[in-house]
C-alpha cells in the first residue's frame, strides 16, 4: 500500500511539472465532447476526452502489471 501511494505521488508531481506542456495537447474539444451553451450558463461534459484518457491508463497500467 505504501508503494502504491508514493507511485500515485510521484505521477501527480511529475504531471504537475510537465503540466506547461502537458496543456498544450489539443484535448477537450474533440467531437464527441458536449457542450451546452445558455446565455446564463455554460455546461461542459468531456465524454470523448474521458474515454480516451481512460483507454490510455488502462492500456499504461496494464502493461506495467505484465
Amino acid at each position: 500500500m505504501q508503494r502504491t501511494v508514493i507511485i500515485i505521488g510521484l505521477v501527480l508531481l511529475v504531471a504537475g511539472l510537465l503540466w506547461p506542456w502537458v496543456s498544450r495537447i489539443p484535448l477537450g474539444n474533440l467531437p464527441g465532447d458536449i457542450i451546452m451553451k445558455k446565455p446564463s450558463f455554460r455546461i461542459y461534459f468531456p465524454l470523448t476526452t474521458m474515454i480516451l484518457v481512460s483507454v490510455a491508463l488502462s492500456l499504461i497500467l496494464w502493461l506495467l502489471r505484465r
